[in-house]
């Protein structure tokens, strides 16, 4: 019935204009209109502004009296050493992002999915979540604090219990540095990023993992066979999108975690462009940076996107 029912609705639903639709739910178009008007203007508004990265731009003369300079502004950054460095680091971190962060959230999200005592589950959550909604700032502070040398709770605890003579430089030492640079970063983004996932797997059939445990798979069997295999698009869609932000940086987070002892490892593309770019005045640099930046994730996302499709697994587009 409910199918014969969608049937003879689809004719009469296609014979209505826009506003016939309009005038049914104005109240949801007008509730879009705000996000539509901010995406606008801080993203496309902008985009004539990339003429800034061909040109040798003046704020006092603008874009009328700046000299055109062609691609000598992307060839004097390509050859600066400093960008080379930022470059690097930039890249190395962020596959390292990806390779411990990425599979954080959906092992999390699997283990969340198989707890059954509510109220352990919702705490849990809640907790897990809580670092999302915390700035950079902040948790640099608490972290630094913590993993002090010498008067840190963590080194002086380990201190106490015999397992260390002396504290570990764990954010002023640039190896150690770059080691739990990367695990806070998993720390703070893998609870919110696990409602992605959780939500996925609200949609796979309960009637399959009953079939699976009448043919006798135990827990680990369901998940590697029902689970995994009814999320895998999602993975799949938030990996493509990953990889976009492989030439990204975060500005807060390095700022927060930066000091002298781990500079060779903390300048990264944000740093960069802040340094050598808006912090100089030299803003045809830091566009041109910048338009690089995205022009690179953009290639990263339609590669992974067509090898994507190639596997038979679905795409972007």
């Amino acid at each position: 019935m409910a199918g014969k029912a969608r049937d003879v609705e689809s004719p009469l639903m296609a014979k209505k204009g826009l506003f016939w639709f309009i005038k049914r739910d104005w109240q949801l178009y007008v509730l879009i209109l705000f996000p539509l008007f901010f995406t606008f203007i801080f993203k496309f508004a902008a985009y004539p502004g990339m003429r800034m990265a061909f040109m040798n731009y003046k704020p006092a003369k603008g874009y009328a009296g700046s000299q055109y300079v062609g691609f000598d502004i992307f060839k004097k950054v390509f050859k600066d050493k400093d960008f080379l460095l930022a470059l690097k680091n930039t890249i190395i971190f962020n596959l390292l992002d990806l390779a411990a962060g990425f599979p954080a959230p959906i092992i999390l999200a699997l283990l969340f999915n198989e707890l059954k005592v509510k109220w352990f589950k919702k705490a849990t959550q809640t907790i897990l979540y809580l670092p999302h909604f915390l700035s950079w700032v902040v948790i640099a502070s608490v972290m630094l604090s913590l993993m002090k040398p010498e008067t840190g709770l963590l080194n002086v605890f380990m201190m106490k219990k015999g397992w260390i003579e002396k504290g570990i430089p764990f954010l002023t030492e640039k190896s150690h540095w770059a080691v739990w640079y990367i695990i806070i970063g998993v720390w703070q983004s893998m609870g919110w990023g696990s409602i992605i996932y959780l939500s996925s797997m609200l949609g796979i059939s309960p009637d399959l993992y009953e079939a699976a445990m009448i043919d006798g798979a135990n827990k680990m069997q369901r998940i590697w066979h029902v689970t995994l295999p009814g999320i895998r698009p999602t993975i799949v869609t938030l990996l493509i999108m990953n990889l976009g932000k492989i030439m990204g940086s975060n500005f807060e987070r390095l700022v927060a975690f930066g000091n002298v002892q781990v500079t060779e490892y903390q300048y990264q593309l944000a740093i960069y462009i802040y340094e050598k770019g808006l912090g100089a005045g030299n803003f045809s640099k830091a566009t041109a940076v910048g338009l690089f930046q995205s022009l690179v994730g953009l290639l990263f996302v339609l590669l992974a996107d067509r090898i994507a499709k190639a596997l038979g697994e679905n795409g972007l587009m």
